[in-house]
């Protein structure tokens, strides 16, 4: 089959690079790709949004699946036209990607649907007052979240009464988050420790993938800034058998339940970012595709072919007796540009890459480059995540595998955080 993947981050490069071992598949493209996915497909310069040119291009080289990789244009309706007009595609549809779209829409959501999460309230513009007031009913920390995308970057946690003022005034006053601030959420915050757990779906049938754990502040032991992600590891011990049995029980197939009910049956990837308390999973938060970087951790650990599995999710033939997991661990470091995820300096060459054995179970996803004549240059702020797989070794190895990777590449400013995946070993 010919395949094209849409993207251009980790995310993608990990689906190219594990759908290039299909057997079935013929032609793989991605647009618009980077320098490490240009490894294993061919380049397409085409914008995730133009889902116009994209139909065109599906056409004329005779695609026969489209795997959506960014949130962006499945909140815009992609899966629709594309499925008005007989094509078939992996993700979920405009109407079941709202989920991720609109805060406000998953929280009444999970309300309705009974779904554990944490006591909230949504503010519309000129309800600046009332949002000050109820943040001041909730115990500090808050959580102030933008309604709708901010590249990851919309939610503030607040430490004080006064914190969460700033933060309300920051997004529904000026505006820091554009339009997808108009309307903010304002949240009691969870205790706990957080995970996130994938199902594949065809909006009957699921399958979990393995459980994993995200570190998202900038700085080691979870201080500085929220990022895009700075690493992952899966499976996550926080995630017992028990453990995601609740997840199965009180969050998945409530959730596919009420979609269907909803005349919005949900199909594709349904991430779930979870806080888990004392064996009891609440949701943070659901996106409707696969989550950076914990892809990079989760996809590597899939027996057998992507390439049919994703097929079967868009066809609606779903076998979850099919898909199987390696007993194995992985850990993804992010290597970032200096200043991320605040300014940052693109364009700096990539050295070492060449060194990193994939027959050592080592893998270089790239995040953020490009190429620059013969040498590969940053051009974002998360540039590559180093990935160890550890078919045979436990955590530990697979960690210290992980960081002798990084240590083989270096470029002007690159920053890593050192601790990832020490959590689940403590």
């Amino acid at each position: 089959m010919n395949i094209l993947v849409i993207g251009s981050g980790g995310r993608e490069h990990t689906l190219v690079w594990k759908l290039r071992q299909s057997p079935h598949v013929h032609s793989l493209y991605c647009a618009p790709g980077n320098a490490g996915i240009a490894q294993h497909a061919a380049l397409v310069s085409l914008k995730p949004t133009d889902i116009q040119g994209l139909m065109r291009f599906v056409r004329e080289n005779k695609v026969d699946l489209t795997v959506v990789g960014p949130e962006q244009p499945l909140v815009d309706g992609i899966v629709d036209e594309f499925e008005q007009n007989g094509l078939k595609i992996f993700g979920p549809s405009k109407a079941a990607a709202m989920l991720e779209g609109s805060k406000t829409f998953a929280k009444d959501f999970m309300a309705k649907y009974k779904i554990p999460t944490a006591a909230y309230r949504s503010f519309r513009p000129g309800e600046l007052h009332q949002a000050e007031a109820y943040s001041g009913t909730l115990s500090s920390p808050v959580v102030v979240k933008a309604d709708g995308l901010a590249a990851g970057k919309g939610v503030v946690i607040c430490e004080t009464h006064q914190a969460a003022v700033l933060a309300l005034r920051d997004m529904m006053l000026n505006k820091a988050f554009g339009s997808a601030g108009e309307i903010v959420v304002v949240e009691e915050f969870l205790v706990g420790e957080e995970a996130s757990v994938f199902a594949l779906t065809d909006g009957e049938r699921y399958v979990t993938l393995a459980s994993a754990q995200d570190h998202k502040r900038i700085l080691d032991h979870d201080q500085g800034k929220n990022t895009g992600g700075m690493g992952a590891y899966a499976p996550a011990p926080i995630v017992t058998a028990e453990v995601l049995q609740r997840v199965r029980e009180e969050v998945i197939e409530p959730l596919l339940e009420g979609m269907r009910s909803e005349g919005t049956p949900y199909r594709g990837c349904l991430y779930c970012g979870l806080m888990i308390s004392n064996g009891r999973p609440k949701v943070v938060e659901f996106n409707c595709r696969f989550g950076d970087p914990e892809t990079q951790v989760v996809v590597p650990l899939i027996e057998g072919d992507l390439a049919e599995i994703l097929m079967s999710v868009a066809e609606g033939k779903l076998d979850p007796q099919s898909v199987k997991q390696h007993p194995a661990s992985a850990v993804c470091v992010v290597m970032a540009s200096r200043g991320y995820p605040d300014d940052y300096q693109t364009g700096k060459p990539i050295h070492g890459l060449e060194t990193i054995q994939p027959d050592e179970g080592l893998v270089v996803f790239h995040a953020g480059t490009r190429s620059d004549g013969e040498n590969i240059v940053t051009s974002g702020g998360r540039v590559l995540g180093v990935t160890a797989i550890g078919y045979e070794h436990e955590l530990k190895s697979t960690i210290d595998a992980a960081y002798r990777g990084v240590s083989a590449i270096t470029f002007d400013g690159a920053y890593y955080r050192s601790d990832i995946g020490l959590k689940a070993l403590r």
